[in-house]
């Protein structure tokens, strides 16, 4: 008898910065999240979308478990309680270059308020971590619940347990047909994608400050009749004159250096040389305001 296909959801949490973007592509198998190393990167949920031959995860990116100090930084956490509350399995993150601290406990203790999704607890970035403090990690990690479906350590950098990791996921999957066409990497929107690329760009070498008041809206997407050339225009959104200052840099050199980052990751996706104008924006403290909030997507 043929083996039944499984297919469902799954969510990676954890304090932020602890790699769940960065796993969520390397199973995917291509770039759906965008990852920094500044805490609070995710901002909505993403979903990215894995087949296998017995069937089909859906993993769904979102934002770290914070404590809030904004609307948006509520909202996010709403957002991850949202998505607990509806995926079939939850993957507990913790990086084995770290020791379990209080954070990692209270949310490990928070899963119990979600009670029909399995749960699997997962050493993170172990290609960064001497074997002692791998053993020590799965030790302290093992001990924070009795029902975890399984413990694996893993590397996304170097794609070492990705298919345990998978196969495991997989195995706890409820019996049923796929829910996204073969091929699809992502629900994502174009426009998204873009969007976030180039808030991964313009995060990068920003002091700490600056990543949380950091939005990106498109304004419009437009191939050119030639077919060779696509216009975008964009708006980098920040909380303050001074921000904006940092973003356009010394005569603009800055924001030169993120468009040409972004620009880079932006072709491939669409397909052809891409022409983008970045404008920066001040919206004033956009994060603690509903209508702005709102305006933005949040």
């Amino acid at each position: 008898m043929a083996e039944q296909t499984r297919s469902g959801f799954v969510t990676f949490v954890g304090r932020p910065n602890v790699g769940k973007s960065t796993l969520t592509n390397a199973l995917v198998g291509e770039k759906v999240a965008i990852t920094s190393d500044k805490p609070q990167t995710t901002r909505r949920a993403i979903r990215g979308i894995l087949n296998r031959p017995s069937g089909q995860l859906v993993i769904v990116d979102t934002p770290g478990l914070h404590k809030p100090r904004t609307l948006l930084g509520q909202r996010l956490n709403d957002l991850v309680e949202q998505v607990l509350g509806d995926v079939d399995v939850i993957g507990f993150c913790v990086p084995a270059t770290e020791k379990v601290g209080p954070g990692d406990r209270r949310i490990a203790e928070s899963l119990s308020g979600y009670g029909r999704a399995k749960k699997v607890a997962i050493v993170t970035k172990t290609d960064a971590a001497s074997r002692d403090q791998i053993t020590e990690r799965l030790m302290e990690v093992d001990s924070l619940r009795e029902d975890w479906a399984a413990v694996i350590p893993l590397s996304a950098v170097a794609h070492e347990q990705l298919d345990v990791l998978s196969d495991e996921l997989l195995a706890l999957m409820p019996v049923g047909p796929a829910l996204y066409p073969e091929g699809v990497v992502t629900d994502e929107t174009l426009e998204d994608r873009i969007a976030e690329i180039i808030r991964e760009a313009a995060l990068e070498g920003v002091r700490d400050e600056l990543p949380h008041s950091i939005a990106v809206t498109i304004e419009d997407i437009a191939q050119r009749e030639t077919g060779s050339m696509t216009d975008i225009h964009a708006n980098l959104i920040v909380e303050r004159d001074s921000q904006k200052a940092i973003i356009i840099g010394h005569k603009g050199s800055r924001l030169r250096d993120v468009g040409a980052r972004a620009r880079a990751q932006i072709e491939p996706l669409v397909g052809t040389n891409v022409f983008l104008k970045l404008h920066v924006r001040v919206a004033k403290e956009w994060q603690r305001d509903p209508k702005q909030l709102g305006r933005l997507g949040f």
